[in-house]
C-alpha cells in the first residue's frame, strides 16, 4: 500500500513538471533556458499543492466523500431551479420589473450559490434518509456520532468483552473483520503452544459473541492483501467504514491516531467503571502481602483495585476492617488508601506510603 501511494505521488509530481514545462516552452518565448526553468519550478509548485491537498483530505473516508459529492449535485440542481424560477418571473413581469444587467447577473449568482449551499447542507444533515442504489455507498448523517466498534485480536482474547457485549450497551455496533478470524485460525494451527492457546481462546470468545441474541454481531469481509501489518490493515478498515477500534493492547492506543482513527482501550473502560470509595467508609479487605512501608499491608478488591492498608502488615492472610482515607487515580487504575481498625490518626500523611 505504501509503495503504491509513493509511486502514484511520484508519477503525478513528474507529470506536473512535464506538462507545465511543455506549456512554458511552447509559448511565445519558445525554448529558452528561462522557460525551461520556469516550467520546472511551476510544475514543482503544482505538485506541492497536490501533496498539500493529499495531507488535507487524509482523514476523510470514501463514505464522507460520496455524501459530499451527492450533496453538491443536489445543491447544483436546486441552484439551477432557483435561477430558472427567477428568469420565469422576470419574463412574466417584464413590463413592471426592470433590472440592470449587472444587478441581474449578481442576483442569479447569489441565488445559485444559495441553492448550492442549501442543497449540500440538507443532504449532509439528512444523509440517512437517502436511499440511492449506488454500489458500496452507504450514507450516514454527519451529526450521527454513534460509530461501530472494530474488535482486534487482543480484545477477543479478553473474556471481559463477553460481559460488555451482554450488557446491551454495544448492541448493533460490534464488527469483527473476517481477515482477523482467518489470521486466528492460522495462528491456532502453526504457532507455539502459548500463542495457539491465545488464538483458540479468541476464537471461542468470537463464538460466544455470536451466541448473544441481541448483540447483532457483524462480520466484515473487506480485506487488504497488499497490507501485511495487522494493525495497519485494521486501521485501514476502520477508516473505510468510519468505525472505532476496541483493543486490550495498551501499546496500540497511540498507533492509529495519526490516521484519524479513535482507539478505545478496554482497560481504560474497566478502570472507569471501578467502584469509588468515599473517605470514612468502612470496608472489609483481606491482606495478601506486605507493602513497601513498615507495617503496611496490601489487599485487592474483587475487581482488582489495589488497597493500601496502613497498619495492615501484621494481618497477612486475614480479613480485617479498614477505614478509607482517600482514593488516588494512577495510570494503571485506582488505589485506595486505608487505615486498619484501631490505627486511626497514626498515619496522617497516608499518600507518602503509596505502593510504587
Amino acid at each position: 500500500m505504501h509503495l503504491s501511494l509513493a509511486f502514484t505521488r511520484i508519477l503525478f509530481f513528474i507529470l506536473c513538471i512535464f506538462f507545465m514545462t511543455m506549456y512554458m516552452v511552447t509559448g511565445k518565448e519558445g525554448m529558452t533556458l528561462a522557460t525551461w526553468i520556469e516550467g520546472v519550478i511551476s510544475g514543482a509548485i503544482l505538485g506541492g499543492i497536490l501533496f498539500g491537498f493529499d495531507l488535507l483530505f487524509r482523514r476523510f473516508n470514501l463514505r464522507a466523500f460520496n455524501t459530499a459529492i451527492i450533496g453538491l449535485f443536489v445543491g447544483y440542481l436546486m441552484g439551477q431551479a432557483l435561477v430558472l424560477i427567477l428568469g420565469a418571473i422576470l419574463v412574466i413581469s417584464a413590463a413592471s420589473i426592470h433590472l440592470p444587467a449587472e444587478s441581474l447577473e449578481i442576483l442569479k449568482i447569489a441565488l445559485f450559490l444559495f441553492g448550492l449551499y442549501l442543497g449540500t447542507l440538507m443532504t449532509l444533515k439528512s444523509a440517512d434518509e437517502l436511499y440511492v442504489t449506488i454500489p458500496f455507498v452507504k450514507f450516514t448523517p454527519t451529526s450521527h456520532n454513534k460509530k461501530d466498534l472494530l474488535l482486534d485480536n487482543s480484545v477477543l482474547s479478553d473474556a471481559r468483552i463477553i460481559d460488555l457485549a451482554s450488557s446491551g450497551i454495544v448492541d448493533n455496533h460490534i464488527v469483527i473483520p473476517r481477515f482477523l478470524i482467518k489470521e486466528l485460525y492460522a495462528t491456532a494451527e502453526l504457532a507455539d503452544e502459548m500463542t495457539k492457546a491465545k488464538a483458540k481462546r479468541a476464537l471461542d470468545v468470537a463464538k460466544k459473541l455470536e451466541a448473544i441474541p441481541d448483540l447483532a454481531l457483524r462480520y466484515n469481509d473487506t480485506d487488504f492483501p497488499d497490507i501485511k501489518d495487522p494493525m495497519s490493515k485494521l486501521t485501514r478498515l476502520a477508516r473505510l467504514i468510519d468505525a472505532n477500534i476496541l483493543t486490550a493492547d495498551i501499546s496500540k492506543v497511540q498507533t492509529a491516531t495519526i490516521e484519524g482513527v479513535r482507539i478505545i482501550n478496554i482497560h481504560s473502560l474497566s478502570n472507569a467503571l471501578k467502584p469509588l470509595m468515599q473517605a470514612g467508609e468502612q470496608i472489609r479487605i483481606k491482606i495478601q502481602r506486605y507493602g513497601k512501608e513498615p507495617r503496611q499491608g496490601i489487599g485487592y478488591l474483587e475487581d482488582g483495585t489495589m488497597v493500601v492498608v496502613n497498619g495492615g502488615g501484621q494481618y497477612i492472610g486475614e480479613t480485617i476492617e479498614a477505614q478509607v482515607l482517600s482514593v488516588k487515580h494512577t495510570s494503571s487504575g485506582r488505589m485506595i488508601f486505608c487505615n486498619a481498625a484501631g490505627e486511626e490518626g497514626k498515619y496522617p500523611n497516608h499518600e507518602e506510603h503509596e505502593e510504587q
